[in-house]
């Protein structure tokens, strides 16, 4: 059987991002939505852990870079678009900086139904 994997040309858009939703690749629980870059997604193929670019700190970031909360890539996949990632990964501790395991922890009528699973003044300054 021949090899049919190509290397796919993401769709970086006007301002050079896509979005990356983190995904748990046992549980399939979405575990938070982030931007990438192409050297962000370089860095992530590269090292086999996740790294996004800060919009607000306008930088590349390793996820866990701080809190040592990372994510073990094993998988990314793109959308048909080719604009958007789905990156499965083995999570460290809590995707999320407030000290949730995903992001997504609140209904939006404000209900808490995440699981918190560090306190976030413990790990950050």
């Amino acid at each position: 059987m021949a090899d049919e994997s190509v290397d796919i040309e993401l769709d970086f858009g006007d301002d050079g991002l896509v979005p990356a939703v983190a995904q748990d690749a046992e549980t399939d629980e979405v575990l938070m939505l982030a931007y990438a870059s192409p050297d962000a997604v370089a860095a992530t193929r590269e090292t086999g852990l996740a790294h996004y670019y800060s919009r607000s700190r306008d930088e590349l970031w390793k996820k866990g870079g701080t809190s040592g909360h990372t994510q073990e890539v094993r998988e990314i996949r793109v959308d048909c678009d080719r604009d958007a990632l789905l990156y499965r990964v083995e999570q460290e501790g809590g995707a999320c900086h407030t000290g949730y395991r995903s992001c997504f922890s609140r209904t939006i009528d404000g209900e808490e139904v995440g699981e918190k699973v560090y306190d976030p003044d413990e790990v950050y300054d």
